[in-house]
């Protein structure tokens, strides 16, 4: 089980090209502004000023999503944290919105829509709590 991150951005929510950028950074694990600007240019049918790259990264950087370094004449952007970090980070948050409403039977209410892989990832999870349970209680 993956632990939660021990660092969190200031904010999680991302637009849709914050989230593009985003992904070619931890494709690319450091980056300048050129580096973005072509992958993105790199799809003929896209226009995307230089200027406008520079505006998302700062504003990633902003959220607490990114660190940047200046390096002789550019900026070079890393990803303060991985993908699979933000992963979590963002499956925990919705977690946590799911269980606030708190009602019990207005959560199990969505039990008779969900599929048979569904079922199967929740029955999965219980064990793990459960388990986890087990574990702590021996501590």
């Amino acid at each position: 089980m993956s632990p939660l991150p021990n660092y969190r951005p200031q904010q999680l929510s991302l637009g849709p090209l914050e989230k593009e950028i985003l992904h070619i950074i931890w494709e690319l694990g450091s980056v300048t502004v050129k580096d973005v600007h072509e992958r993105v240019l790199a799809d003929l049918k896209r226009q995307l000023a230089s200027a406008s790259v520079t505006t998302i990264l700062n504003r990633l950087t902003k959220k607490g999503w990114l660190t940047c370094n200046k390096e002789s004449r550019n900026y070079r952007w890393q990803p303060q944290i991985s993908k699979q970090e933000a992963q979590i980070l963002q499956a925990y948050d919705c977690l946590h919105q799911f269980l606030a409403v708190g009602n019990p039977d207005v959560v199990a209410a969505f039990a008779d829509s969900l599929d048979r892989d569904s079922v199967e990832k929740f029955e999965a999870i219980a064990q793990k709590i459960q388990a986890f349970r087990v574990l702590k209680q021996d501590n």
